[in-house]
């Protein structure tokens, strides 16, 4: 189970605070078992701050705080306070990563379940794609919903996620797929052949829509496998 300490502090010295922690980052590099933190103020109090600090596991957060570099930027920490700060320990009991939600969903619907249509409502109406393989670099949702119809009819795909980062709006997929040529495909009459290949695409989400994507397949090593092109021999 992840945890998150929220160490809640009142300062007028929060440049410093931030060049604090900037030590911290440096002084810990290669020890520190925290993954992410966050230092906000609070708009209607700019001597309120709040530093949220994700760990794998209390049992992480431990070691960390243990470190002899946390407990000396800590004692110059608090002479940057006006008080002692707060920590609240948080056992985090659900992490909803909502982008990459919107995502996995349209990463089954569309691509698993062969389902294109569901595009209008996972995309937003603007939605643009990019994509070296299909006829444009830069299609809208309606010509990017029939070229990838072509593809799902074509080849009846599979995508396996093996791993997603979201960052802000943007998420960011490592993705493997596996198929067979069913159908007609750039000219290329159905060979029946199993075809797999990996791929990475980002997706950038908007008000709870993916409004933009861009992706880049192994598309020289699908055609190789339908006989296209020989493989390259060194």
């Amino acid at each position: 189970m992840s945890f998150v300490q929220v160490i809640d502090l009142k300062t007028d010295r929060v440049d410093e605070l931030r060049g604090l922690m900037d030590q911290w980052i440096q002084a810990t590099e290669g020890k520190r078992t925290a993954t992410h933190s966050i230092v906000g103020r609070d708009r209607s109090d700019d001597t309120h701050v709040v530093e949220i600090v994700e760990f794998p596991s209390y049992e992480e957060a431990m070691k960390n705080s243990n470190l002899p570099e946390t407990n000396r930027i800590y004692q110059q920490l608090m002479e940057l306070c006006d008080g002692e700060p707060s920590f609240t320990d948080l056992d985090v009991l659900g992490d909803q990563q909502l982008n990459k939600i919107m995502v996995q969903r349209f990463v089954e619907e569309v691509i698993n379940r062969g389902n294109t249509e569901a595009a209008d409502e996972l995309c937003s109406p603007d939605y643009r794609e990019h994509d070296p393989s299909l006829s444009s670099y830069d299609v809208d949702l309606e010509q990017a919903k029939a070229e990838n119809r072509e593809i799902m009819e074509a080849f009846s795909p599979t995508c396996t996620i093996d791993s997603l980062v979201a960052e802000g709006d943007l998420v960011c997929m490592r993705m493997s797929y596996t198929g067979r040529h069913i159908g007609e495909y750039r000219g290329v009459e159905a060979t029946h052949r199993d075809v797999s290949g990996t791929g990475h695409a980002t997706f950038r989400c908007k008000e709870g829509k993916i409004a933009e994507s861009w992706w880049n397949i192994d598309d020289l090593g699908l055609m190789q496998q339908l006989g296209v092109f020989e493989p390259y021999e060194r």
